[in-house]
C-alpha cells in the first residue's frame, strides 16, 4: 500500500464496494487491538479515523455521490458483513446456480443466506447500494435489493467463476459486465424465431439420421443442441468485428451436427459416407466449402471442412473444423497453430508481423477428456506465451456430465470438469444447455472478453447424452438413474418452444410442427438423392502419383561470393550491442572457418536458413532452448549482457525477403508439435522446423507424429512440410539421452509419406534443409525427420568446405573417402548410418588392413537409396558378404527395416548380417564405462575378418 500524501483530502474515497468491506473489517480489528492491522493502515486510522462509504441519493441515479458519512463504530459489523456476504454469492453462488438441466430439486442456499452473516432485512435496507457494488441498474436502491439482485445474477441458468483472474482491471471489468447486465445481448422475437427454427434443424436431422442409419455410429449432439447456436452467435459477432478466419477444433460428438448446420457440409454428402458411397461430385460447385480428400481416407466423424461465408461474391470469413482422430483433444494445438499461421505476415525480414483480430479458435473439448488428457494443460500454457499466444482461445466444454460410462467422481478429482482452467486465470461460465438465451449471452460474454483482452475463456455448456457413448451402447446397463431421468427429459427444442409460447411470440404448436416438418422434408429429399447411390470403392487405394514418386531434382548449391557475403553479415550486430565476450569469440571464429573449409553442423544451418531467406522463404524454429541451441551452438538469438535487449543476425540480412521467428518452446512436446504442425499446414510456404532437446523426448508427441504428420495426408490430403530435428547418437548419456527411435519413424514409413535422414556431414545438412524449403509448395512436398546429431556438432570429421555447398547436394548414400580404391580386393560392404559411421572413421586411422572392406554411408533411411546402393555393389564384384552396423540394439535402430532391402539388393550367395548391440528392452545403457566398452566391441568387429 503506498503512503498517501497530505494532498488527498481522504483516503477513503479511493475504496469501495469489496475493497472499502476489507478496509471496514481492519478498522474494526484495529479498534480492537491496532498492533493487528498492517503499519501502514495503522497510520491511516490513526490520522484520518474510521473508514467512510459513499452515500447516494434515492431520488436520483444511485451512482451519484451526494455526501460522505463516518461509519459509527457499532454499525461498522453490518457494512463488512454486508461486504462479505456480497462477495459469497460471487464467490459461491455458482454452487447454487441452476445450470443443471437433469436437476429438479431446490438446492440448500444457506451458505449465502442473509441470517447467517448476522443481518436482517431492515439492517441491508439502511445500507447504500453502493457498498455493495457501483455496477448495479439504476432501480436498486439499497443493500437489500443490491444483495437479492446479486443472487438472482449469480445462481441463475448462467453461473461465473472469475475469483481466480489476478488481474485487477479485468476482474473490474467482469464484474461490471455481469452485475450490469450489459455482457447479455437483447434478442428480438425474430432472433427468437430464428433460435428455434435452428433448434429444430439440429433435432430433426439427428432424428432422421437415427431412423435412418439404425445402429451406425455417428456420436449425436442430442442433450447439447444448443452447441450449434451457440458456435453461430460467436461466428455472427465474430465476423461483424472483421474477423477473416475462425478454426474450429472438436472431438466426435456432435461433430456430424456442426459439419452440416455450421459448416454448411450438404447432407447429401453425410448421408453417402453413411452408405459408404462418399461422392466428390456433391460439393456444392460454386466453392462455397472445401474438402480435401487422402487415399486412405478416414471414418466421417474425424473428417474437417473449410466454409467460405461471403457477400456479394466477396469471402468475408472462412470458417475451418480440423481434421481431428480419435485422440480427442490433440487437435487443440494444431488448430492454435493454424490461428496464429493465419494472424502472421511473413514477407519481410524480422519477426513475422502479428494480427490478432485476423483469426481466432474455438476449441470444443469433453467434459471427461478437458480435465483427463494432458495435452489440454499443456495447450493452455501456449496460451500466453510470446511464440504461441493468439490472442485468446475461446474454449467450450460440451458437457455431458459423463464420460464413456465413467460418473464424474471417478474420472476427475475436482468439482468441475472446467477446473483446470483456473490455474491459468481463464474466466469460466457455467450455462444451462436447456436456456437457449442464457447460452447466447454466455457467447456474447466470451466474444466481447476475447475482444478486450486478447486471453482465453471457457463455455462450460452443461447438458446431458441422450443416447449412449455411440448408437450401439446401452447406457442405462451402466448409469440406470441418469437414463430414467433422461427419457422423461423434454429435448431443449420442445422446451424453447413451449417458453415463445407462453410469451405469446409463437401462437400454437402447430407453427412448431411446421419448422419441424420442413426440415424433415430437406432431409427426405437429400436422401432420395443418394438412396441407391453406389460408388465403387477404391480397394487399392493408391495413392496418387505426385505424391508417391520421390523428390524431383532441385538446385540446392549456393555461389560462393553469396555465401561470403551471408557469412560476413551473420556476425554483425548493430553499434552498441554486446554480445557475451566469450560467446563473441566463438562465433567470430565462423570467418575464419569459412575460410578454412571448416564449417560445422550450426555454422552450415545458419547459413541454410539465411539463403533460405534470401528465396523469399519464411522459417519458424522452436523447441525447448532452441535459440541457443540445446548444445550451445546455434546462437541465432544473442542477448546484450549489458541491456538484455536482443538480437538476431538473420532479420539484417541485406537480402532477405520474408521472416525469421525461433522460440524456446515451453517443456512441452505434445502441445509444441502439434502447434507447429498446424502451424506448417496453414502456412504452407513456410519451413517450419521444432526441435526436440532429446531426440527421445519425441514419445511424448507420439500422437502427434503417428496420427497427424506420418498419415494425415493419407487420411484427409492433408499436406505437410515439418521438419522435426531430433538429437540421437550413442554417447554414454544412458536409456533417455540416446536414442531418437528411429526405429519408430521407419516402421511408420511408406507410400513416401516423409523422408527420414541420419547425416554425417554439415553440408548434406545445409542442402537437406534447402531442398525442404524449396518442395515446400510442390505436390511432391513431405514432413522431414532428421537424426540430429550431439557430439558430432562440433566433430572435425562432421565440417565441411564452402564448395560443398557452392557445388554440391544432398547425397542419400556417401561412400566413406580413402577407401574402395582396389574394387577387385573389396569382400565386406559396411553400410551404416549416422554417427556410427564417424566412430567407424575415426577408428580407420588405426586400421592397417583397409583394401578387403569399404564403407557407405547411408544418409538418407527413408526412401531408402536402392538404385544409389545397387550401383556401389555392383562397384565391387568380389563382395563376400554385405554387413549392417549400428550402435542402437538389434530391434531397434534401421536393421530390421534395411534387412529385407538388403537381401533383395544382394547378389546370390552374398551374405547379409549384422553387427551391433543384441536385442534389448532399454535402448542404451546406463553406465559410460559400459557404453564405451561395447561400442568398441562394435567397432572392432565391423573390422575384423569373419
Amino acid at each position: 500500500m503506498n503512503t498517501l500524501s497530505d494532498s488527498f483530502r481522504n483516503p477513503w474515497e479511493k475504496f469501495h464496494g469489496p475493497n472499502l468491506g476489507y478496509v471496514m473489517e481492519m478498522y474494526e480489528q484495529y479498534l480492537q487491538n491496532p498492533s493487528l492491522v498492517d503499519p501502514e493502515l495503522k497510520e491511516w486510522f490513526d490520522r484520518w479515523g474510521p473508514p467512510e462509504f459513499q452515500g447516494t441519493n434515492n431520488d436520483d441515479d444511485p451512482k451519484d455521490v451526494v455526501h460522505h458519512t463516518n461509519v459509527p463504530a457499532n454499525l461498522l459489523e453490518k457494512y463488512v458483513q454486508a461486504v462479505k456476504l456480497a462477495d459469497y454469492i460471487r464467490t459461491f453462488g455458482h454452487l447454487d446456480a441452476k445450470i443443471n438441466p437433469l436437476e429438479t430439486s431446490e438446492k440448500d442456499s444457506c451458505h449465502i443466506d442473509i441470517q447467517r452473516f448476522g443481518l436482517t432485512e431492515d439492517d441491508l435496507k439502511s445500507i447504500p447500494s453502493s457498498i455493495i457494488s457501483l455496477y448495479l441498474p439504476n432501480h436498486i436502491k439499497n443493500a437489500f435489493e443490491a444483495i437479492q439482485y446479486l443472487k438472482e445474477v449469480y445462481t441463475s441458468k448462467l453461473a461465473f467463476e472469475f475469483g481466480h483472474v489476478q488481474d485487477v482491471e479485468e476482474k473490474k471489468w467482469l464484474l461490471q459486465m455481469v452485475e450490469s447486465g450489459s455482457y447479455r445481448p437483447s434478442i428480438s422475437n425474430e432472433k427468437r424465431m430464428e433460435l428455434l427454427k435452428r433448434l429444430t434443424e439440429v433435432e430433426v436431422f439427428e432424428q432422421f439420421l437415427h431412423r435412418t442409419f439404425v445402429g451406425q455410429k455417428r456420436f449425436s449432439i442430442e442433450g447439447i443442441d444448443m452447441l450449434v447456436p451457440l458456435l453461430d452467435e460467436m461466428i455472427s459477432e465474430s465476423v461483424q468485428k472483421g474477423t477473416k478466419l475462425i478454426n474450429i477444433g472438436m472431438a466426435h460428438r456432435g461433430r456430424l451436427n456442426v459439419l452440416a448446420h455450421v459448416l454448411g457440409k450438404p447432407y447429401e454428402m453425410i448421408f453417402a459416407e453413411f452408405q459408404h458411397a462418399p461422392n466428390k461430385e456433391l460439393i456444392p460447385s460454386e466453392g462455397s466449402i472445401g474438402i480435401t480428400y487422402g487415399w486412405t481416407g478416414d471414418v466421417k466423424y474425424h473428417l474437417g471442412l473449410d466454409r467460405k461465408i461471403k457477400k456479394e461474391n466477396t469471402v468475408r470469413t472462412v470458417i475451418t473444423l480440423a481434421n481431428n482422430p480419435s485422440h480427442l483433444e490433440y487437435v487443440n494445438p494444431v488448430v492454435v497453430g493454424y490461428t496464429r499461421a493465419a494472424q502472421e505476415t511473413r514477407n519481410k525480414p524480422g519477426f513475422p508481423e502479428q494480427d490478432e483480430n485476423k483469426s481466432f479458435a474455438i476449441l470444443i473439448h469433453g467434459d471427461a477428456a478437458f480435465p483427463g488428457q494432458g495435452g489440454v494443460a499443456e495447450t493452455l500454457n501456449l496460451s500466453r506465451l510470446r511464440g504461441y499466444q493468439t490472442g485468446g482461445t475461446i474454449h467450450i466444454i460440451a458437457n455431458n456430465m459423463i464420460g464413456f460410462t465413467t460418473e464424474s467422481e471417478d474420472s476427475r478429482s475436482t468439482k468441475y470438469a472446467s477446473d483446470l482452467a483456473k490455474g491459468f486465470e481463464i474466466p469460466i461460465v457455467h450455462v444451462n444447455a436447456d436456456d437457449p438465451e442464457a447460452v447466447l449471452a454466455a457467447a456474447h460474454l466470451a466474444v466481447i472478453y476475447r475482444q478486450t483482452f486478447k486471453k482465453d475463456f471457457l463455455i462450460d455448456l452443461i447438458g446431458y447424452r441422450r443416447h449412449g457413448h455411440n448408437e450401439m451402447d446401452e447406457p442405462a446397463a451402466t448409469n440406470p438413474l441418469m437414463y430414467q431421468t433422461i427419457r422423461k427429459h423434454p429435448t431443449v427444442r420442445q422446451l424453447y418452444a413451449t417458453q415463445l409460447e407462453q410469451q405469446g411470440i409463437i401462437q400454437s404448436t402447430e407453427e412448431v410442427d411446421r419448422f419441424a416438418k420442413e426440415v424433415e422434408k430437406k432431409l427426405q429429399a437429400a436422401y432420395r438423392k443418394v438412396a441407391d447411390l453406389k460408388e465403387e470403392l477404391d480397394y487399392e487405394m493408391n495413392p496418387p502419383e505426385v505424391a508417391e514418386k520421390g523428390i524431383p531434382k532441385i538446385n540446392t548449391s549456393v555461389p560462393v561470393n553469396v555465401l561470403e557475403q551471408v557469412n560476413h553479415e551473420l556476425v554483425q550486430w548493430p553499434d552498441g550491442f554486446h554480445v557475451f565476450n566469450k560467446l563473441e569469440r566463438i562465433l567470430k571464429r565462423r570467418i575464419t572457418a569459412f575460410q578454412e573449409n571448416k564449417i560445422d553442423w550450426a555454422h552450415a544451418e545458419a547459413l541454410a536458413f539465411a539463403t533460405i531467406l534470401q528465396d523469399g522463404i519464411p522459417i519458424r524454429l522452436t523447441g525447448q532452448d532452441s535459440e541457443r541451441g540445446t548444445f550451445a551452438q546455434r546462437h541465432l538469438i544473442l542477448h546484450d549482457d549489458k541491456t538484455g535487449k536482443i538480437f538476431s543476425p538473420l532479420h539484417q540480412l541485406s537480402n532477405s525477403k520474408a521472416s525469421f521467428a525461433i522460440h524456446n518452446s515451453p517443456l512441452s512436446e505434445t502441445s509444441v508439435l502439434g502447434f507447429e504442425y498446424g502451424y506448417n499446414v496453414f502456412a504452407p510456404e513456410t519451413l517450419v522446423l521444432w526441435e526436440a532437446q532429446f531426440g527421445d523426448f519425441a514419445n511424448s508427441a507420439q500422437v502427434i507424429i503417428d496420427q497427424f504428420i506420418a498419415s494425415g495426408r493419407a487420411k484427409w490430403g492433408q499436406k505437410s512440410g515439418l521438419v522435426m530435428l531430433l538429437p540421437h547418437g550413442y554417447e554414454g548419456q544412458g536409456p533417455e539421452h540416446s536414442s531418437a527411435r528411429l526405429e519408430r519413424f521407419l516402421s511408420l514409413a511408406a507410400e513416401n509419406n516423409w523422408t527420414v535422414a541420419n547425416m554425417t556431414k554439415s553440408s548434406q545438412y545445409f542442402h537437406i534443409l534447402r531442398r525442404q524449403a524449396l518442395i515446400l509448395q510442390k505436390e511432391e512436398v513431405r514432413p522431414l525427420v532428421i537424426m540430429a546429431p550431439k557430439s558430432l556438432l562440433r566433430h572435425p570429421l562432421v565440417v565441411s568446405g564452402a564448395s560443398d555447398l557452392s557445388k554440391g547436394s544432398f547425397q542419400p548414400v556417401l561412400p566413406q573417402p580413402g577407401l574402395g580404391h582396389d574394387a577387385e580386393r573389396v569382400e565386406r560392404l559396411i553400410l551404416c548410418s549416422g554417427k556410427i559411421a564417424i566412430d567407424l572413421a575415426e577408428k580407420l586411422e588405426e586400421v592397417k588392413d583397409k583394401d578387403w572392406f569399404h564403407i557407405l554411408r547411408v544418409e538418407e533411411l527413408y526412401p531408402f537409396p536402392m538404385e544409389e546402393i545397387s550401383r556401389y555393389i555392383k562397384q565391387f564384384p568380389n563382395v563376400k558378404e554385405i554387413v549392417w552396423v549400428q550402435e542402437e540394439p538389434k530391434n531397434m535402430g534401421a536393421w530390421n527395416f534395411v534387412e529385407p532391402r538388403l537381401l533383395t539388393l544382394a547378389p546370390a550367395g552374398v551374405q547379409v548380417s549384422y553387427i551391433g548391440r543384441r536385442r534389448r528392452s532399454s535402448t542404451a545403457e546406463g553406465d559410460p564405462i559400459v557404453h564405451k566398452k561395447e561400442q568398441a566391441r562394435i567397432i572392432n568387429q565391423a573390422f575384423t575378418r569373419s
